[in-house]
């Protein structure tokens, strides 16, 4: 680094620059804790010489070591939620690293969303694993992607708004995922069950999470004007 480190209060200002304005000093308590927490965590990263895109491959590959622990049953799934909670944490760290290193790029982003939605899927094979039904989990898999869907293409003409916090975040699925996880380890003999309700639930709370964003990503844009030069290339031109 040769680049000064910035403080807690520059990183949370740098933060809110990149999150649409979002003031996180002055904003809900406990956004303000877990960016605390993970300024704390991400700065020996940034000092060591440590880059963000290690962060999210390291992350990823974790993440994904959840599987065997999930198919072997018994108390193993323990392990595997305990691989979630790290998993989720470097998810947040790479973005603190690139902050603090200003090594925000779009290639970093578009790699930590690739990286997010090969997690999200690691996470529907384990409720598989777990006994899940595979329809369940295939439907669970179609709700995640629309949300995501909706909400990249949405950000493609323009949408950008930091108060629309669905009840399908990654963060909501994560915790699914760490409950489902903790409910196959309690109870071995009812581990498929506890697969289906993860399923499910994911299943659920993303689709009312594309619910949510459509309503205010239609009364954001319906009124919007683009010229159509600056509409992604394949998009199709309407009002509704």
């Amino acid at each position: 680094m040769t680049t000064p480190v910035p403080d807690r209060d520059g990183f949370l200002r740098e933060w809110s620059g990149l999150h649409g304005g979002y003031d996180a000093t002055t904003g809900m308590w406990l956004v303000r804790w877990w960016l605390g927490l993970v300024y704390r965590l991400g700065r020996p990263l940034a000092v060591g010489g440590i880059g963000p895109t290690s962060i999210t491959v390291a992350g990823t590959l974790l993440t994904g070591a959840m599987l065997p622990a999930a198919a072997l049953g018994g108390p193993y799934p323990l392990l595997a939620a305990m691989i979630v909670v790290a998993g989720g944490l470097l998810d947040n760290l790479d973005g603190c690293v690139a902050v603090l290193t200003r090594r925000v790029t779009p290639w970093g982003y578009v790699l930590d969303s690739l990286a997010d939605r090969i997690c999200d899927g690691i996470y529907l094979v384990a409720f598989w694993l777990l006994g899940a039904p595979g329809g369940v989990c295939a439907v669970a898999g179609a709700a995640v992607a629309l949300l995501e869907y909706l909400r990249a293409r949405a950000g493609n003409v323009g949408f950008c708004e930091i108060g629309v916090v669905t009840v399908g975040e990654r963060p909501t699925r994560i915790i699914i995922t760490v409950i489902a996880m903790l409910g196959a380890a309690i109870d071995p003999g009812r581990a498929d069950l506890a697969g289906m309700i993860g399923a499910a639930a994911t299943a659920t709370v993303c689709t009312g999470g594309l619910i949510q964003l459509g309503i205010v990503v239609h009364r954001t844009l319906r009124t919007a004007t683009l010229p159509t030069a600056s509409l992604p290339t394949g998009a199709g031109v309407s009002r509704h």
